[in-house]
């Protein structure tokens, strides 16, 4: 770390620099705070998805209770065709939203399979579709939660070290010319009281 120059000119340097941290600091405060309630509703709406996604399974679980002993070919039944993922710009973050599902039903004979096979399919597609609204939100959780930390981080930097040190800077420069000022005033008494002795 280079030597603080105890002078005028660094005194300036600093007290502009302090106003600047602080007239920077509610700004990364503010982004700070909206990106920690972003994250919130992200989590809350993650939470609210995958509640639903349980309690389609659960409802798949009581209303058809014959899938127990269905071979796992089933799923099969619904694929997805193609989900369009756009990203928006929220502060400088780049996050993931899905704006469409395409999905895929596979054909099959009414006559050939139960009658209970229609409300599969539809379970499966809701399912399906709900599971890639998770993941898509998981990954929008996740880079929430990584702005928030570099923005808490940023936040610490500028109010637990930047401002805290300059203010010290400037409280030592300042220390140091008072001291400074008050020698070359007891100088000049010295001098003066000197002054009529080397006279006489």
């Amino acid at each position: 770390m280079a030597r603080l120059p105890l002078n005028q000119t660094s005194l300036h340097d600093q007290s502009k620099r302090l106003a600047a941290f602080e007239r920077f600091l509610p700004s990364v405060d503010l982004k700070r705070r909206q990106l920690i309630a972003e994250r919130n509703t992200a989590r809350r709406v993650l939470k609210e998805r995958q509640a639903h996604l349980r309690a389609v399974r659960d409802r798949v679980a009581a209303e058809l209770p014959m899938l127990a002993g269905c071979p796992d070919d089933l799923a099969q039944l619904v694929s997805v065709r193609s989900a369009t993922v756009r990203e928006e710009n929220l502060m400088g973050v780049r996050l993931p939203v899905l704006h469409g599902v395409e999905l895929d039903k596979q054909s099959y004979s009414l006559l050939a399979r139960p009658h209970w096979f229609d409300r599969l399919v539809d379970f499966l597609a809701e399912g399906l579709e709900l599971d890639l609204l998770c993941r898509v939100d998981a990954e929008r959780l996740a880079r929430l939660e990584e702005a928030v930390r570099k923005s808490t981080q940023r936040f610490n930097l500028f109010d637990k070290v930047l401002i805290p040190r300059t203010r010290a800077n400037i409280r030592r420069i300042q220390l140091f010319l008072a001291d400074q000022s008050r020698a070359a005033v007891v100088r000049a008494k010295i001098a003066k009281t000197r002054q009529p002795e080397s006279l006489g």
